[in-house]
């Protein structure tokens, strides 16, 4: 199972490209091996057209992604979050973002991060004076609602899903077993039905021994035998009706309750 077996892309972009535009953050969804799930949001020219595009500075910015956890500073001086996404106690990905300063940057520093980059200076310093200025306290709270609201939505998702399952496995169970108690009440009434033809054969059989006299009193044991058992079989026979009934009432009771 993955993120988008459960939510909606359209609707996780939309929430992560309004929290983008009302806190001036960059944002982005990632699947459990750090793919990109939904489009970057927000995501600054200093970042994705300089920093990233830089041999030396992808592979740090790659291994702060994977290494970063809740707020932290990247290789390059900006404000990062990675909140994770768990479904039922499971990862499946994580929110990254940030891509700001959490104060007024120095600029020489800068400089010679450019120069460690193999960046121009001139273009690295004016796409830094774009970068917003947040502070601390605004980006972990930011970070948290997002993650909040990532992880209510998806999560939503997963228990409505999960409950979907059980209701069409619930619905299938409920009419086999309406089908077998049809089942145990027409073969019940067949029973019954040779209940009443062996009460039938133990009078008749009865009848016989009594014209037999003495020769038949031995037959005559085992006719009112055979009557016993016959009237016995019918009132278990019954029971088995009743309960069947029973059960299929509790069963439509079932039915109607999650209709």
């Amino acid at each position: 199972m993955e993120i988008l077996d459960l939510v909606n892309l359209e609707e996780l972009q939309t929430m992560q490209d309004t929290f983008a535009l009302a806190t001036g953050m960059a944002a982005v969804t990632v699947d459990r091996n750090g793919v990109f799930v939904t489009k970057p949001s927000n995501f600054s020219d200093f970042c994705m057209k300089y920093t990233r595009k830089s041999e030396i500075g992808v592979k740090r910015c790659e291994r702060c992604d994977a290494e970063g956890k809740g707020t932290y500073f990247c290789h390059a001086g900006l404000l990062d979050f990675a909140e994770p996404i768990i479904i039922n106690g499971v990862q499946y990905g994580s929110v990254l973002g940030g891509q700001v300063l959490s104060k007024e940057p120095d600029e020489e520093k800068y400089k010679e991060i450019a120069r460690e980059l193999g960046i121009l200076e001139d273009s690295y310093i004016e796409a830094l004076r774009k970068v917003p200025i947040r502070s601390e306290e605004a980006i972990h709270a930011a970070s948290r609602l997002l993650k909040e609201l990532i992880n209510m939505l998806i999560n939503f998702r997963y228990e409505k899903k999960k409950n979907e399952t059980k209701l069409i496995v619930l619905d299938m169970e409920m009419e086999n077993m309406i089908s077998k108690t049809k089942d145990i009440a027409t073969r019940a009434k067949s029973l019954g039905r040779i209940s009443k033809e062996q009460t039938i054969l133990s009078l008749n059989a009865s009848i016989e021994a009594g014209r037999a006299g003495d020769a038949g009193k031995g037959f005559s044991i085992v006719a009112n035998q055979m009557g016993e058992l016959a009237e016995s079989s019918a009132e278990i026979y019954q029971a088995i009706i009743e309960d069947a009934n029973i059960i299929h009432t509790s069963v439509e009771h079932l039915e109607d309750a999650f209709k």
